[in-house]
């Protein structure tokens, strides 16, 4: 059976609002019967503060959100559990059950402190992305739309730090939404193999948030994955043409350029959360978006339309999954295996024998 994980889906945000209403077992009564029906094995949680919250509420919505992943998986746990490591995903697969590795879009829950990495790390993040679509302490974030020339420029020194800490606790770093003078920082700097979790190519649909041919290039020279997008204005640049067809275009457009070993599924689907977006960040796109794959159920049809282009079996099997959990495995950094249990596991263990 094939390994399927999306490498990007905004799910904690509304999962915690839902939660804050009073509801339980969210994800197994919302979204599982999606992931099951699309075959979805893993998928990698954002967790992303919206603008109203930042800077001042970043890390507590954060950490709400991590919070309530951990609850979910506490009420259904015969359907749901926590990725650490390349071994559970591979448990998730083996066994059934949906599994969810954590990531931050975007650092502004770690303010300036450059040592709160590690926290979020002992809680499950196991990928960084610096930066949303906006600017914030590490450095800018690519837009939807021209900015004014000062709100431009390259990683900050704290961008930097994160780096380097994140590389060493064994975080991978994510450049979807980093502008391009901060990725040719990152790419200058990084000694491990970098994603762009949810990103699509620039030459076939010409917006910033997508990746220009060098860029493409660089995330493969350094062993990296692209995961390919399923917004409509990421992936053409008109509503008519943003179709499931399109998206298979960048797949193969990728693969041209990149190789087989470096492309990967990110879909950022979207339109569940469509409720939360402000004003102010609708006004930044484009075009109103929309998700091209009508939920994680059909996602089949996009390997069903990789399967007409001649894509083999063992290609797809890249495609789907194992591209990913190669770069996960890679970046395993210098912190022993076993430290999620000794800060983590070990300390529910002790409340739970008091209570």
């Amino acid at each position: 059976m094939t390994l399927i994980i999306d490498a990007h889906f905004d799910l904690l945000m509304d999962v915690q609002i839902q939660r804050e209403k009073g509801r339980r077992k969210v994800i197994e009564s919302d979204y599982l019967a999606r992931f099951k029906a699309g075959g979805v094995n893993v998928i990698v949680a954002a967790i992303f503060v919206d603008d109203q919250f930042v800077p001042q509420m970043a890390l507590q919505k954060a950490l709400l959100q991590i919070s309530a992943l951990y609850a979910e998986v506490d009420e259904s746990p015969d359907q749901l559990m926590i990725c650490y490591n390349p071994d559970d995903i591979k448990e998730a697969h083996e066994t059934g059950k949906t599994g969810f590795m954590l990531s931050l879009e975007g650092a502004e829950p770690l303010g300036k402190d450059v040592t709160l990495l590690r926290i979020f790390y002992e809680l499950g993040v196991r990928s960084v992305g610096l930066v949303w679509s906006r600017r914030n302490e590490t450095g800018n974030g690519s837009r939807f739309k021209p900015i004014p020339k000062g709100d431009t420029g390259g990683l900050t020194d704290f961008g930097l730090k994160i780096i380097k800490e994140a590389e060493k606790l064994g975080i991978t770093i994510d450049v979807s939404h980093l502008n391009d003078e901060g990725f040719l920082d990152l790419i200058e700097v990084s000694t491990q193999p970098i994603i762009a979790s949810h990103s699509n190519s620039r030459a076939l649909c010409p917006v910033s948030r997508n990746l220009t041919n060098e860029q493409i290039k660089s995330i493969a020279s350094k062993k990296g994955v692209i995961g390919v997008n399923a917004v409509s204005i990421l992936v053409a640049d008109k509503d008519t043409e943003s179709t499931v067809e399109k998206l298979a275009d960048h797949i193969d457009y990728l693969v041209r350029l990149a190789g087989i070993q470096h492309v990967g599924i990110g879909l950022d689907l979207c339109d569940d959360f469509r409720q939360y977006v402000s004003t102010d960040d609708l006004k930044r796109m484009p075009r109103k978006p929309f998700d091209v794959i009508n939920g994680h159920q059909n996602l089949p049809g996009l390997l069903e339309e990789l399967k007409k282009r001649g894509y083999t079996p063992d290609e797809l099997n890249l495609l789907s999954g194992q591209n990913f959990l190669r770069v996960f495995a890679e970046n395993r950094g210098c912190i022993p295996n076993d430290l999620n249990l000794l800060f983590g596991q070990n300390f529910l263990r002790l409340f739970e024998e008091d209570l």
